[in-house]
């Protein structure tokens, strides 16, 4: 029985405890303080208290929960600053760390996924993890070559995968937790009893097919060696290029990963103390990121929040941790940059056409075109100018708009959904919004996408 399954008691009355505890006592006043409902302020003790609550929560449950952390820790941009402030430095740690696994724990994995003598294929192994995620932590080593295949370790279920690696070359070994599986599992369940938080922001979603899609693509995140695919196809797409760095993989099993380390300035420190410089380059480099990859690589990298990205010496933004993708064989879907460009153009009619055809509006919904446009153009504004700002405010503005019931968007919200098979591309753009108002980013974001989005560009 491993150690998180014998706390799967503890770890649940955690989770439920914390709607309980964020939600009840927090989360509801900050509702009320975004939306206008109210205007009374919540002192910042309890502030501070549920801060440090969530941190330690979310940290020590890792799996599920603590990946729903990491989102938190972006979309903190959109509130209100007094009332973020006190959650800014609790979440962000929620990006690259949580409590370590004790080593004879993590010397245990190792030897079960490169067996007994998995020491011989480093020169050095730093026991300390340099960090930690949701499902498994990261820790520096420098690689000793390519291991024989050890009996015993699976490929797809079979034995470990490699390939030849230089020796002397500083690499990170991704170890993953025992009992991840389970745990995540685990905390994807009691975290979808929150669907009635995500009702309250969007009512007209159709909540159980999402959750089922999240639940399947964050079950892939298990996977090494299929993270392993998804980076080597980034890798390769990217080899060389000047603006987008993917470190290689250099050896893979089902729990263990290894690839070439990456030096570099995390984006939470750029976000906390970057030049303007610094800020905008990381913000163009993550836009063109998001956009070029499902037609160069036909994925999209899906776990966006800064712990993941690395500011380079040289410019370049370094990515990692691609257990979460979008897998776009076909590149973006073509849609979305045509039904951009209609609602550029003022096309009511051919944008809820659009949108009625893709599942975002039902087919007997009856629905106002000029209000769907009215809702659309405030969140295309970076689109529709040569250069934008992505600020904390903008953000604000926007959440304000869209979370308001006494909103126009937030009645016309009710009546729209989101189609599962486009879950994880609004998740990321989400996401990426999110850093960039953290960055507060100025860039040509629409010539980014002029180039790289499907459908953007008028046909000719």
């Amino acid at each position: 029985m491993t150690d998180i399954p014998r706390r799967a008691v503890s770890r649940t009355a955690k989770l439920a405890a914390l709607p309980l505890g964020f939600a009840g006592r927090t989360v509801l006043g900050v509702g009320k303080r975004v939306t206008g409902l109210a205007s009374e302020v919540i002192s910042a003790e309890i502030q501070q208290r549920t801060a440090e609550q969530l941190f330690s929560v979310l940290g020590q449950l890792k799996g599920g929960a603590m990946k729903f952390g990491q989102a938190l820790s972006v979309f903190e941009a959109a509130l209100p600053e007094e009332i973020a402030a006190p959650y800014r430095q609790a979440l962000t740690k929620l990006q690259e760390s949580a409590p370590p696994l004790p080593v004879a724990s993590v010397h245990k994995v190792l030897s079960e996924q490169l067996g007994p003598d998995w020491q011989s294929y480093f020169l050095e192994f730093n026991d300390k993890p340099a960090a930690a995620a949701s499902i498994g932590q990261v820790h520096q080593a420098i690689w000793n070559g390519p291991p024989v295949v050890p009996a015993g370790t699976r490929r797809r279920g079979t034995k470990t995968t490699a390939r030849a690696a230089a020796t002397g070359r500083p690499v990170a070994v991704k170890v993953q937790y025992p009992g991840a599986g389970d745990a995540l599992l685990a905390d994807l369940k009691q975290l979808s009893r929150l669907g009635t938080m995500f009702r309250a922001i969007q009512p007209g979603l159709d909540i159980k097919p999402l959750l089922a899609e999240l639940r399947d693509r964050i079950s892939e995140e298990l996977d090494y060696e299929l993270e392993a695919e998804s980076q080597r196809a980034f890798a390769a797409a990217y080899a060389g290029d000047p603006e987008i760095f993917v470190p290689e993989v250099v050896a893979a099993s089902p729990r263990v990963l290894v690839t070439d380390w990456v030096d570099g300035t995390p984006l939470s420190q750029i976000i906390a103390s970057g030049t303007e410089e610094e800020r905008n380059q990381a913000g163009r480099h993550l836009a063109t990121l998001h956009f070029s990859a499902p037609g160069r690589a036909g994925l999209l990298h899906a776990d966006p929040h800064p712990g993941n990205f690395r500011l380079l010496a040289d410019g370049r933004l370094g990515v990692i941790d691609f257990g979460a993708v979008a897998r776009l064989p076909g590149g973006h879907p073509e849609p979305v940059g045509r039904l951009v460009r209609l609602a550029l153009a003022g096309e009511a009619e051919a944008v809820v056409d659009g949108l009625r055809g893709e599942g975002f509006i039902k087919p007997d919904e009856v629905i106002d075109a000029e209000a769907v446009l009215d809702f659309i153009m405030p969140v295309l504004e970076p689109l529709s100018v040569e250069e934008f700002r992505f600020t904390r405010a903008w953000l604000r503005v926007e959440a304000g708009r869209l979370t308001n019931p006494r909103s126009p968007a937030y009645q016309l919200s009710r009546q729209l959904n989101l189609p599962p098979s486009y879950l994880l591309i609004h998740r990321v753009t989400l996401g990426s919004i999110g850093i960039l108002s953290q960055l507060e980013a100025k860039a040509p974001y629409r010539a980014i996408v002029e180039r790289w989005l499907p459908g953007f560009a008028p046909p000719a």
